[in-house]
């Protein structure tokens, strides 16, 4: 479980669509340098994907990668 809120991240980068038409970015989380390349809680909503997002303990959405074909990578 991974916090996914687009009001988590900041630098997005779009930089590709999974084989299910999930959108796929790049972003680091405010605060941090390490860069990541994953996806938006919110377009999963949008998706109608609501099985795949959950709201965390501090209001914010977080994803369930195992039910998506996108994978939350570290890329530095």
């Amino acid at each position: 479980l991974t916090g996914s809120d687009i009001r988590l991240k900041e630098n997005i980068n779009k930089t590709g669509v999974s084989e299910s038409g999930i959108p796929i970015y790049t972003f680091n989380y405010k605060g941090e340098n390490k860069l990541w390349s994953g996806t938006m809680a919110q377009d999963l909503l949008s998706m109608g994907r609501k099985d795949a997002v959950t709201v965390m303990d501090n209001g914010y959405y977080a994803v369930y990668y195992d039910m998506i074909d996108v994978d939350m990578i570290a890329k530095n």
